[in-house]
């Protein structure tokens, strides 16, 4: 995979706005907009884009507790099996295998803690699950989404 200076720029637009027309990318890189298209379809057959997403505001949705949950298993769950178990969740927003004593740190987002105590009941009720650990965010200081 071979990138250069513009196709990082035109990722770098894509990031910022994924709607971005072909036309005003094109403008801010110094490309027509069919020589964008080309390059953005070059890019995704590569594999270095790979796909295109909505960005909801969690806060909008009233999903205004944030908390990391260092999960704990049982023997040698595999990474799949905690993945499979996990994305039943819709409010684990991410979830990432770990160095150190956890085996995994899921990413929730909820409505309050009413709410969070439930996702973590659930989360709970994996067979492989020997204990969670978790800890509430306060605040964002840096958020580079």
């Amino acid at each position: 995979m071979r990138t250069d200076e513009t196709d990082e720029r035109i990722i770098g637009c894509l990031l910022r706005d994924a709607r971005s027309a072909y036309a005003d990318i094109g403008a801010q890189v110094g490309l027509s907009a069919p020589a964008v298209k080309r390059r953005v379809d070059r890019l995704r057959a590569e594999g270095l884009i790979t796909g295109f997403t909505a960005l909801v505001d969690p806060v909008a949705l009233g999903w205004t507790t944030e908390a990391f949950v260092e999960l704990y298993c049982t023997g040698r769950t595999s990474p799949d099996a905690i993945r499979t178990a996990m994305s039943e969740n819709p409010e684990i927003v991410a979830a990432y295998t770990v160095t150190g004593e956890a085996d995994a740190l899921l990413h929730l987002r909820t409505r309050g803690t009413a709410h969070l105590e439930t996702v973590l009941e659930r989360v709970r009720t994996a067979p492989f699950v020997q204990q969670t650990k978790s800890v509430l965010v306060l605040s964002r200081l840096i958020d580079r989404r």
